[in-house]
């Protein structure tokens, strides 16, 4: 009867542990750890800078030669005006530039100059805002992962040491899963989070250049309008 009873508790705890054992590998959470969820961290304001800048730069882009030639058939027929309403109506950096010429042209060809290339030191720094944060990512995104798939392993090895699993060196392969799933999920999250914003930064470098060669090609005519060269208005005409 005893040895019946003995049997009958070792059945049970072996039971227990069973399903402990089973309970700790299907967590919800189970195979993931810190780094990845770092890494979604990462993920979601990587997508949030990049959505914004791409909404930026597509808002900010103006057919530029139209935009100059209208002003400047404006500034033909000394409507200063009129020419203003058009800067205020049209977004970007190249319609701020030439409203920012046009207020300054009294103050002559100097003043001009100064007034575009004040404009410029405002206008370039905001449109390269956030790039160095993608190019940041891009590089460190493979080192996080790196470290994820670190930890992940050392929790494997961590199960492989410990007394309970049957003896050093050996546990059940459910045991192991959550570090070798860590391992995979941050290395794999990490890269594929690099790729997309190594190709983001040099999408959005791309335009941040062709906006600023507008912006300057923009300048050259501003000047040459607002101080009478070229058959447009003079300086001293309101």
């Amino acid at each position: 009867m005893l040895l019946f009873l003995t049997l009958a508790a070792a059945d049970a705890t072996n039971a227990a542990a069973g399903v402990a054992s089973v309970a700790h590998a299907t967590t919800p959470t189970a195979g993931f750890g810190p780094v990845f969820w770092f890494l979604i961290l990462l993920c979601g304001v990587s997508f949030a800078v990049i959505l914004e800048r791409a909404l930026l730069f597509r808002r900010e882009q103006i057919d530029s030669a139209q935009f100059l030639a209208g002003v400047r058939n404006v500034l033909k027929r000394d409507n200063v005006l009129e020419a203003l309403s058009i800067c205020d109506a049209t977004p970007g950096p190249v319609a701020r530039m030439m409203k920012s010429a046009i207020l300054a042209r009294d103050g002559g060809r100097e003043r001009v100059q100064e007034a575009i290339e004040e404009v410029g030191l405002v206008e370039v720094p905001r449109l390269e805002a956030h790039l160095a944060f993608l190019a940041t990512i891009a590089q460190i995104a493979p080192l996080l992962g790196l470290l994820g798939t670190l930890m992940g392993f050392t929790g494997v090895f961590r199960e492989l040491r410990r007394p309970d699993a049957g003896g050093f060196g050996y546990a059940a392969p459910g045991e192991l899963f959550d570090g070798v799933m860590q391992a995979l999920y941050a290395a794999s999250l990490g890269i594929g989070l690099a790729i997309v914003c190594y190709a983001a930064y040099n999408y959005l470098v791309t335009r941040v250049n062709t906006l600023v060669l507008d912006l300057e090609r923009a300048g050259s005519e501003a000047v040459k309008m607002v101080t009478g060269d070229n058959g447009a208005s003079k300086s001293s005409n309101g």
